[in-house]
């Protein structure tokens, strides 16, 4: 039942009355994530590819929450097939969240089991630093289920970041889904520090209260309900960089084993529907980066 889940589509990654633009794309997973990648540029890849981002599509493209609504996007810059690479002034300037549920998006339209996961990776030269991360899951038929990043899927950038794997079987140590971010820091001693958006010297994103957040994340997205990274909801979660009180610790002690190792698919379905914390409600806060904080609600 849960790989029939993860083939289907929900909202967020439905392409709906833009489906046919799927129609000529490969199925093999690895040629979608380098069409991902293809399509879309990071807000802050500029550099990287000789680019400069209007100011606009800095500021609003990554506050596109469904990838209907990217697809139009991308097809009123550039109308070509979806297999053609885009010049990075036609490209979606996004987050790392939308390079996953676009490859996500073309995995569950050819019945791929596919889902997006929250979590931390160290491969962002960041020097020991896990910095906040998203990547696709896929089901391999022979292996099970494997992590994919399509923002690595361009050899360009690979080897920029001087990625020494393959972007289609990222290693379990070298990208940390946030429930076991949480374990390795309650658990295993591991410094919060070295947890977060950017290292403590940048700012207050980081440490148990970041971790925290990514777990509700990714939970949600575990039920297919994979909104922006910014969205907000459940318990007050206090000011960023402020400690979690100890009741908070003690209920992502019980949360986090959830959403770990080989997940349960059932256990996951409940926690999300019953606990009023976890549970993504209809309208959500969203803590836009350039836009500042706004209710929304979901479809």
């Amino acid at each position: 039942m849960s790989l029939a889940f993860y083939a289907t589509h929900a909202p967020f990654s439905d392409p709906g009355d833009l489906a046919h633009v799927y129609a000529d794309l490969p199925r093999d997973p690895a040629q979608l994530a380098r069409i991902a990648r293809d399509l879309l540029i990071h807000r802050v890849e500029g550099d990287l590819f000789g680019h400069t981002h209007p100011v606009d599509r800095l500021h609003n493209d990554a506050e596109t929450r469904y990838i209907d609504d990217i697809l139009r996007i991308l097809v009123e810059r550039n109308d070509a097939p979806l297999h053609r690479r885009r010049e990075p002034q036609d490209r979606f300037v996004g987050t790392c969240r939308d390079f996953s549920l676009l490859h996500c998006s073309f995995l569950r339209h050819f019945g791929v089991p596919a889902r997006i996961r929250i979590g931390f990776a160290d491969y962002w030269g960041s020097n020991g630093f896990h910095g906040d991360h998203v990547v696709t899951e896929y089901w391999d038929e022979e292996r099970g289920w494997l992590f994919a990043d399509a923002q690595l899927a361009d050899p360009f950038v690979t080897a920029h970041w001087k990625v020494d794997f393959d972007p289609m079987d990222v290693p379990r140590d070298r990208f940390v889904v946030a429930g076991e971010a949480w374990q390795a820091i309650r658990e295993r001693g591991a410094d919060e520090k070295t947890f977060g958006l950017h290292p403590p010297s940048e700012g207050p994103f980081w440490g148990e209260r970041y971790v925290a957040g990514s777990i509700r994340l990714d939970l949600a997205a575990l039920n297919r309900v994979e909104t922006l990274l910014w969205d907000v909801w459940g318990e007050d979660e206090g000011k960023p960089g402020q400690p979690l009180p100890e009741s908070s610790r003690d209920f992502y002690d019980r949360v986090a084993p959830v959403v770990c190792g080989e997940v349960s698919f059932e256990a996951a379905q409940q926690l999300f529907a019953e606990d009023d914390v976890l549970r993504t409600p209809r309208t959500v806060t969203c803590y836009a980066p350039f836009n500042g904080p706004s209710r929304v609600t979901l479809r």
